[in-house]
């Protein structure tokens, strides 16, 4: 026999949960199938920006959110051929509540959500179950087929299926959706070296030299560092040796501790990708987060949009589930909020990717355009704009009513 289900979200990451979440609180029966045992990998994104504090605030769990480990970035900037710094990227400029973006191990972010959302009497999470295929009437979408940890099989029908399964979607993929692709220079080699020195804020600075780019991103006892190299090249044309140079030589002050680096297993490739669909739904289903916009780990921005689109989602989408099946136009309507700022961000990649990344990876400069340099030194104050755009976005979405929530405290 087949189960129901009001809504059926497929994917834990950010959005999945954010989503599941705010649909529980508005009394929309939910169901999220995540295929793996927990939330706790390495190497995914781990910012949460100023709008997503503020939900969280929001949402009664800020003080929760707060006793996670962290290290809160307030700017972020580009290194100059001169030996300075340019501030790209103002976030104490921002009028919010917490204007900094958090660095915390993603699976904390995801354990915090899944542990409010569970209080929910109609929200079920469902781990190492994955999705498989989707239901359909004619063309309609009306559920989807999973399998469990055990190798079992079943049906779950469902008012409406939200594709939150990330880049790779495999719900997007099923439904007909293929995303338009951008042009993307580099991918991504992510790993960690021990961090020393604790402070509680930090300046996000890139370092490019000779050919090589690299982003050392501060978090609680260590470094996540993200080396760019060319787009497709492989882990196995490196060998360790030659990998400890480049880091050497892109960051100098990690020469003493590059032997961290046991073998190119201590590696994690990115295949960086920049895209967007058409079209975000078809009759039964919705796509949100990556599955609908994958996002340049530029800016760390992916997560505050997935966020924000579920947000958005639930806002939308909450009183038509409630009564039923939502319709094809009230699906289209989520893009239609979604879509300024998305295509906003991703506008703002693009331009990086080429005036930036593509020509320091091609050997052409050590830093940003001259032009570049001159006008932002000219006009400091405009790095308010890009810590708008990357920090609290264009359109940001409230909290609904529905959802909010006094404050819990950390150790409830």
């Amino acid at each position: 026999m087949t189960e129901h289900t009001g809504c059926v979200i497929v994917g834990g990451g950010p959005a999945g949960m954010v989503a599941g979440l705010l649909l529980a609180r508005a009394g929309v029966t939910v169901t999220v199938l995540e295929k793996h045992a927990d939330f706790l990998r390495d190497f995914r994104g781990d910012t949460v920006h100023p709008s997503t504090l503020t939900l969280l605030d929001e949402l009664g769990l800020g003080e929760k959110f707060d006793a996670l480990p962290q290290t809160k970035v307030t700017s972020a900037g580009l290194p100059t051929p001169d030996g300075g710094t340019l501030t790209i990227a103002d976030l104490s400029l921002l009028d919010v509540p917490r204007p900094y973006i958090a660095m915390v191990p993603q699976w904390d972010f995801l354990d915090l959500l899944a542990d409010a959302a569970l209080e929910e009497p109609t929200f079920t999470l469902r781990l190492e179950t994955e999705m498989t295929g989707l239901l359909r009437s004619g063309r309609q979408v009306t559920g989807v087929r999973y399998r469990t940890a055990d190798g079992a099989e079943s049906e779950l029908a469902a008012d409406l299926v939200i594709a939150a399964d990330g880049r790779w979607s495999l719900a997007r993929r099923s439904a007909g959706l293929t995303p338009h692709e951008y042009y993307t220079p580099f991918d991504v080699w992510w790993f960690r070296l021990s961090r020393a020195a604790e402070t509680e804020t930090a300046t996000l600075i890139p370092r490019m030299r000779n050919r090589r780019f690299a982003v050392p991103l501060p978090r609680k006892g260590y470094y996540q560092i993200a080396y760019l190299t060319p787009k497709g090249k492989k882990l196995d044309d490196a060998g360790i040796e030659n990998f400890r140079q480049d880091v050497t030589e892109a960051c100098p002050e990690f020469a003493d501790r590059v032997h961290e680096l046991k073998s190119m297993d201590d590696v994690k490739v990115l295949d960086v990708r920049l895209n967007r669909l058409r079209r975000w739904h078809v009759d039964g289903l919705l796509c949100i987060g990556d599955a609908a916009h994958a996002m340049s780990p530029v800016g760390g921005v992916g997560i505050n949009l997935a966020v924000q689109d579920a947000v958005a989602a639930a806002r939308l989408l909450a009183d038509p589930l409630l009564h039923g099946r939502p319709t094809q136009k009230e699906l289209a309507a989520v893009r239609r909020r979604r879509l300024l700022p998305t295509v906003a961000v991703q506008g703002l990649q693009r331009l990086l990717h080429r005036r930036v990344m593509g020509p320091v990876m091609a050997g052409h400069n050590d830093g940003p355009p001259e032009q570049m340099i001159a006008f932002l030194k000219r006009f400091p104050k405009l790095a308010y704009l890009p810590a708008l755009l990357i920090g609290v976005g264009i359109n940001r979405e409230t909290t609904p009513a529905f959802a909010r929530r006094p404050a819990e405290p950390a150790n409830r």
